[in-house]
């Protein structure tokens, strides 16, 4: 994987004064500290961006740096909605995605390989250790790997793009099936509905704008069909393991994207992230009903809120309220340890 050399810049760091809240498992709701002055306090600075002296690339949410052999992934608190980046950013949110993602990548090792060389910086290379504060809990030292440019989604409840393309489906015409990426599904399903069986829903991995939905053929002439067809069933294995323990821990997994990537001998590995809030719809299972939008435990709530919003979904992105950046943080710290079994205090400490 080559990345283009680019010139590091100012860590750009922006505090979020925010209140303390209270999550109630029960009414999956926030309390508000009010009038309580114990219950005060400022939330830690959000890393906008991070500046290392290497060649890097800046995703919506990752700073890539290339170091040679290997590539350090670090994930800031940058959080971006329908393409666009968000001013402010949710405060421990790359440290949670780096947390969550370790779990699942030792979770699934032996099965599916994937990128990470390790993501303890006393293990990285000497030239990184005067830049602890920060990587520190947030990075990874990762594998380099040829990108295979198909993000491969799994649905196992029709919601998001799969709905929407669904209903336009099923009401262009009676005689025609509904179909979602082209896979033929039965009529008369509710929003948020949970499918037969999980399918298999290929997009396009594009550089600027919009990723594109595509069907099985498509990707066939993008990749071959025996690499399709490989890319498919990992997915589709990876996504019932994973949904299934989820469910053992009250979590639905209503849908997921994975990434892959080819090593210099030709293995298929998985690289960025999987499995967390921001690649991932989570539900409380608890919460569940089909037949309207869903509580959830990832960053929907960030575009609800803008959904009410009198923008146009193009840059710049409103600044998220103090409201919504704690909310946000709270779902995200919810799903690591309802899905972990840990505190994030001490997980982060």
């Amino acid at each position: 994987m080559n990345y283009p050399a680019g010139h590091s810049q100012p860590c750009a760091r922006q505090i979020v004064s925010a209140t303390r809240t209270t999550w109630n498992t029960q009414t999956m709701s926030f309390r508000f500290p009010g009038s309580d002055p114990t219950l005060w306090r400022a939330m830690s600075d959000a890393m906008i961006q991070s500046s290392l002296p290497f060649p890097a690339r800046r995703g919506k949410v990752r700073d890539v740096y290339d170091l040679g052999e290997s590539l350090l992934i670090v994930a800031t608190d940058r959080i971006s909605a329908f393409d666009c980046i968000m001013p402010n950013g949710i405060p421990d949110k790359g440290k949670i995605l780096t947390a969550l993602a370790l779990f699942w990548f030792n979770r699934f090792d032996r099965e599916f390989e994937n990128h990470l060389i390790s993501a303890d910086i006393l293990k990285y290379p000497p030239a990184l250790r005067g830049f602890k504060d920060q990587i520190e809990g947030r990075s990874m030292l990762v594998k380099k790997a040829s990108v295979v440019p198909i993000e491969c989604v799994a649905r196992g409840y029709l919601a998001g793009s799969g709905w929407k393309e669904y209903q336009q489906t099923q009401t262009t015409a009676s005689s025609v099936e509904p179909r979602v990426c082209g896979i033929k599904l039965p009529p008369g399903l509710q929003q948020c509905e949970k499918l037969p069986t999980a399918i298999f829903t290929p997009a396009t991995k594009e550089q600027t704008g919009h990723d594109e939905n595509i069907d099985y053929d498509r990707m066939i002439q993008i990749v071959g069909a025996g690499l399709a067809e490989t890319l498919r069933d990992r997915t589709l294995q990876l996504y019932t393991q994973a949904a299934e323990y989820a469910a053992s821990k009250d979590v639905i997994i209503a849908d997921t994207k994975f990434e892959f990537g080819q090593l210099p001998d030709g293995r298929l590995i998985l690289i960025d992230e999987i499995l967390t809030p921001d690649s991932s719809r989570f539900w409380p299972a608890d919460k569940y009903a089909p037949g309207r939008d869903q509580e959830s435990f990832d960053k929907q709530f960030v575009r609800n809120w803008l959904e009410k919003q009198p923008w146009n979904k193009t840059p710049p992105a409103p600044r998220l309220p103090d409201d919504v950046v704690t909310g946000t943080r709270a779902r995200y710290v919810q799903a690591y340890e309802q899905l972990t079994g840990k505190t994030w205090q001490s997980a982060s400490s």
